[in-house]
């Protein structure tokens, strides 16, 4: 009876995530996917290299909330997140736990402290390709007990349907224009209309740091060198006018 309501929630979750022709659609369906394993965030986000220090202009979608981004970014605790770190080393997927017996998690205090005041205390990071050679991560927290074998293969079974339909709405001209964030796009406006970081940063409530992250994310999504050949694409691409 166990394996039939596998298989049926693998085939609903499945089939709604294939379904989705926008980026906001994809978003519900991941977070129902999340939901449906007992998760409270999930997150589709770019794989970090040695050179990021922030999380936030790294995610893609997701249920990630603002306040956690804040902490975590205010606190630079990427390169402290080992989970995240390991995965442009790695095809598995890596599960950890903060309070089972016997998990042996490579984690500093304060980001211990960080996932257990936001009910995070589990987690499983599930790396992975897109079409175009992109690594991306999805990435689940909550409180429950650890995946079983058989669950953890079964979403990753989903995700890679996820990732289809991730594949199939960045090809699509109604998807967001180069899967820039609205942040992004916010940052890449004000520095065509002349703002520095640090105005930029007052504008939208951001530190300087997490604007020049954004801008960095930018230029790399748009194969760009340097703000001002950002901001030339950009315009050309008419992303901003």
């Amino acid at each position: 009876m166990s394996y039939i309501i596998t298989a049926e929630r693998q085939l609903l979750l499945s089939a709604e995530l294939a379904a989705a022709r926008t980026q906001a659609a994809f978003g519900q369906a991941l977070e129902r996917a999340s939901s449906a394993f007992g998760f409270s965030h999930v997150a589709l986000m770019n794989a970090p290299v040695s050179e990021d220090s922030m999380l936030t202009p790294l995610v893609i979608e997701g249920s990630l909330t603002p306040q956690f981004l804040r902490e975590f970014d205010r606190n630079q605790l990427l390169r402290q997140c080992s989970m995240l770190m390991r995965v442009r080393d790695s095809v598995m997927p890596l599960p950890w736990h903060l309070l089972e017996k016997g998990a042996d998690v490579d984690m500093s205090r304060e980001l211990r402290s960080l996932f257990s005041n936001h009910s995070c205390t589990m987690g499983v990071v599930i790396p992975i390709n897109s079409s175009d050679g992109q690594r991306l991560v999805f990435w689940f927290m909550g409180s429950r007990s650890s995946l079983g074998q058989s669950e953890l293969n079964e979403l990753t079974m989903i995700m890679l349907q996820g990732l289809d339909a991730y594949n199939c709405i960045k090809r699509s001209d109604s998807s967001v224009p180069h899967m820039l964030s609205t942040r992004e796009l916010e940052v890449v406006r004000w520095t065509a209309q002349g703002k520095t970081s640090v105005e930029i940063g007052q504008i939208l409530s951001l530190s300087d740091h997490t604007v020049n992250a954004y801008m960095t994310n930018a230029i790399r999504k748009l194969d760009c060198v340097n703000r001002t050949q950002l901001v030339a694409k950009a315009i050309r691409l008419k992303l901003i006018s």
